[in-house]
């Protein structure tokens, strides 16, 4: 856990760096498959040490510079995000009534319910994120601004998982 820890330090400081224009409020979005991070096939092997190694890496840079993260939901889930509910109230997103957890949601968005001060689940960002990182291929596209800038990354790995931003 301690190497996946390091590498998601690295990825949330590589995007922050390579993104210097965030303002405090702004959405950073994560999609994640625990298992692709572990070496299994997307949605077979969800860890819950996994995310909370994730968590204890993106949470406090994002909540030092005062931005939103939003943690996006499996398949199963439509792809619904936890945010805070203040993120939810600022940019007047659709409240879902679910409760992700590890089989349903994944492993990182039912961590995120725990560990978030307010945690909601929304329908949809609108396309609302300012940034994002796509850990295991889970697709976040839909949730950033229409025109989005890949970033060129060194880093394209964490733990056995692709990463894209």
């Amino acid at each position: 856990m301690s190497s996946i820890r390091q590498q998601a330090d690295i990825a949330i400081q590589e995007l922050l760096d390579l993104v210097p224009d965030l303002k405090p409020y702004d959405i950073v979005v994560v999609g994640c498959s625990t298992s692709e991070v572990g070496g299994s096939c997307i949605g077979t092997n969800s860890s819950p040490d996994i995310a909370q190694a994730l968590l204890d890496a993106f949470l406090p840079p994002c909540r030092e510079r005062r931005l939103y993260l939003a943690v996006q939901c499996c398949e199963h889930l439509n792809r619904a995000l936890v945010v805070e509910a203040a993120c939810m109230e600022r940019y007047g997103l659709t409240k879902v009534q679910v409760l992700p957890w590890l089989r349903a949601g994944g492993a990182l968005s039912a961590g995120a319910m725990e560990r978030f001060e307010a945690p909601v689940v929304v329908e949809s960002l609108e396309a609302k994120a300012a940034a994002g990182i796509d850990i295991g291929g889970t697709f976040i596209g839909m949730h950033i601004r229409p025109v989005v800038v890949p970033l060129h990354i060194q880093h394209r790995k964490l733990g056995d998982a692709n990463v894209t931003m």
